[in-house]
């Protein structure tokens, strides 16, 4: 198999040697794993919901039958379910049925319902393997970003940046202003970013390093720009949406430590 290489440029944008890329970079992609992935992924955010049992029926009213009809009011139809027991004769109210008032809820929610979608371990790492090979797929990096250049390789160096300013200037440097133009300007459905009254950011950039040496604080204010250590790589993360092939920088380092992480990952719920 002939080894892939990439350039590896420092923080000036500047190329200052080559780097081999490990065989992950060659994986197969495989789309249909990476989709799975993700909506695994997705569910383990669900929250399991249920009802209380006894909701709307926490009444001492009975029914009714044909004998005692009397209680329904004069010219009026005997309602065949529990009613309220009201002094008078009056019309009593119905309960424990969903169309009452107080009544409890016509399909409530079933707390046995499955929530998770399961994936193999071995599918998970193949599905995150396969995304870390779409980043370095030149076709499909231009296609969705236009980029000429995959993957982009930095110097170690990138991992100690703490200031913004020097990670936009950076991402500026590598010609990826177009990427961070188009994320501050979310595409939404109309109407929809005034009801849910907050900002939306498409997310662009992915910025993969081995440590955090202060790179996290300072790219995550941001718009559209992630960041994440190769010990916290998901499938959301490289192929957002279940599309593969972001634009990915990573740092030297992190080329070479990701095939080790991605063989210890295992699907599981993100700290919040």
């Amino acid at each position: 198999m002939i080894m892939a290489t990439a350039e590896i440029m420092n923080l000036q944008g500047s190329p200052q040697g080559k780097l081999e890329l490990p065989e992950i970079f060659q994986e197969q992609i495989r789309e249909d794993l990476i989709r799975r992935a993700v909506v695994a992924e997705n569910t383990l955010r669900l929250q399991p919901k249920g009802h209380y049992p006894l909701a709307g029926m926490n009444t001492t009213a009975r029914y009714y039958g044909a004998m005692n009809s009397y209680r329904s009011g004069r010219h009026m139809g005997v309602a065949i379910r529990p009613r309220q027991k009201l002094a008078g004769g009056r019309q009593g109210q119905v309960r424990r049925i969903p169309s009452a008032v107080k009544g409890k809820r016509a399909h409530p929610h079933v707390i046995e319902k499955r929530l998770i979608e399961e994936i193999n371990n071995k599918e998970y790492q193949k599905a995150i393997r396969s995304a870390v090979a779409a980043t370095a797929h030149k076709e499909l990096v231009k296609l969705h970003h236009g980029a000429e250049i995959a993957p982009f390789v930095l110097s170690n160096d990138v991992e100690s940046v703490r200031k913004t300013s020097e990670v936009a200037a950076i991402l500026e440097r590598l010609k990826m202003s177009e990427d961070l133009r188009k994320s501050k300007n979310g595409s939404l459905r109309k109407g929809q970013r005034r009801l849910s009254h907050r900002r939306h950011f498409r997310r662009s950039i992915l910025i993969i390093v081995k440590e955090d040496k202060g790179i996290v604080k300072a790219a995550r204010n941001i718009p559209g720009v992630d960041v994440c250590t190769t010990r916290n790589l998901t499938a959301s993360l490289l192929a957002p949406g279940g599309v593969a092939g972001r634009a990915t920088v990573w740092s030297e380092n992190a080329v070479s430590a990701v095939s080790d992480e991605v063989q210890k990952l295992t699907l599981r719920r993100q700290e919040q």
